[in-house]
């Protein structure tokens, strides 16, 4: 576990990449590049964020978590959208936790507040199971806000509080 360089860019773009192209996990329906990963992970750093990876033995990362600010406005600068996405080959071993908890404590140190996860209601319920294991709260479940694939997708949003 490691805070993500520009070294990361491409195999981050790979990880986002699948499922952009594979699923509706994401909303992004765009073409992934190792530039828009690298404007994504200096963005989130660049505000005092975490973006941590998961590396494999040759310091390849195989999963990455990060923070992004939830909405703009001033008011909201202690809360945060959390993201989290492994390679395919590199599920079911505990990475996500590990990237979570890592996420959540930096996040607590950054002074976080709250924790916002939307996470679509089609095919992530493994997230949603790990969320919930974490302390993440549901708090809405908003249906058909997403078209991809030619189909509605909706979310559900989880929340969890990482300090007073």
């Amino acid at each position: 576990m490691r805070d993500a360089t520009a070294s990361d860019a491409g195999a981050l773009a790979e990880i986002y990449g699948h499922f952009v192209l594979n699923t509706v996990v994401t909303f992004d329906v765009g073409a992934v590049t190792a530039e828009t990963m690298e404007l994504k992970r200096t963005t989130v750093q660049s505000a005092g964020m975490p973006f941590v990876v998961a590396a494999d033995d040759n310091d390849r990362a195989v999963g990455y978590a990060a923070m992004c600010s939830w909405r703009p406005k001033a008011a909201y600068r202690h809360t945060v959208e959390s993201s989290i996405y492994l390679s395919p080959a590199a599920t079911g071993q505990g990475l996500g936790r590990v990237l979570m908890e890592a996420l959540i404590e930096r996040g607590r140190e950054a002074g976080i507040r709250e924790l916002i996860a939307v996470i679509s209601d089609e095919g992530a319920d493994a997230s949603v199971h790990l969320h919930h294991k974490l302390g993440f709260e549901s708090v809405g479940h908003l249906t058909r806000v997403g078209f991809k694939f030619d189909r509605w997708v909706g979310t559900y949003i989880l929340q969890k509080s990482l300090g007073a």
